[in-house]
């Protein structure tokens, strides 16, 4: 049950799946994550969370993404191929942005990265929770003094980035510093990026510690 204070909104949230995976070796959204898959995992958690809609952004033709995600019965209509995705992960977004199928009551949303199942969920509430008190504002998790992701986006700022000139997610939200607001979370997790084997034996050990 989502908590009484996110009823009065509805969120998206942009799982992002179009890298290639290069440095890991293998696939990272099809590693195993306790009973399912990573992206099985993300997936489930938000929608415990109370997500009004998810989408999968992914590369043109990933057919063993799709043979995951049929698995999962996750809908085909909410995939995104993004043909640009060689051009980096902003590229993903923006195409996720200029997507049409959103539902009309999605007013916030969440980018959020293929590769942190690691991620509390008490985390993730708590971000959500914190962007209910900044509902204008661009929302971002910090840990050891450093912005992390997810990041929360209202809708004036997703629609901005539709067009945006800049090259990175970052380059984008330091021109719209102004409106960003960040909130410390105890996570460890949030420092983790799996970019190698030994980055998701790491992230597998932390939440075995939990």
């Amino acid at each position: 049950m989502q908590p009484p204070s996110q009823k009065q909104r509805t969120f998206g949230v942009i799982l992002l799946g179009a890298g290639d995976s290069s440095r890991m070796g293998q696939p990272k959204l099809l590693l195993p994550w306790g009973d399912t898959s990573i992206i099985g995992h993300l997936i489930r958690q938000w929608r415990e969370l109370g997500a009004g809609q998810i989408a999968v952004v992914q590369r043109p033709g990933d057919q063993a993404l799709n043979a995951e995600l049929d698995r999962l019965g996750f809908p085909s209509a909410a995939r995104i191929e993004n043909p640009l995705s060689r051009r980096g992960m902003f590229s993903s977004i923006q195409c996720a942005a200029h997507w049409k199928g959103w539902k009309d009551e999605v007013n916030v949303w969440a980018i959020v990265l293929g590769d942190q199942p690691q991620l509390q969920l008490a985390t993730l509430r708590e971000l959500l929770e914190f962007h209910c008190a900044h509902p204008d504002a661009i929302c971002q998790p910090a840990h050891a003094g450093r912005p992390r992701h997810p990041v929360l986006l209202p809708r004036s700022a997703f629609e901005e980035l539709r067009d945006s000139s800049a090259d990175t997610l970052k380059a984008f939200l330091q021109q719209t510093f102004t409106r960003q607001v960040q909130h410390p979370i105890a996570d460890p997790g949030l420092s983790i990026d799996l970019d190698f084997p030994e980055d998701y034996e790491q992230a597998l050990k932390s939440v075995a510690e939990i």
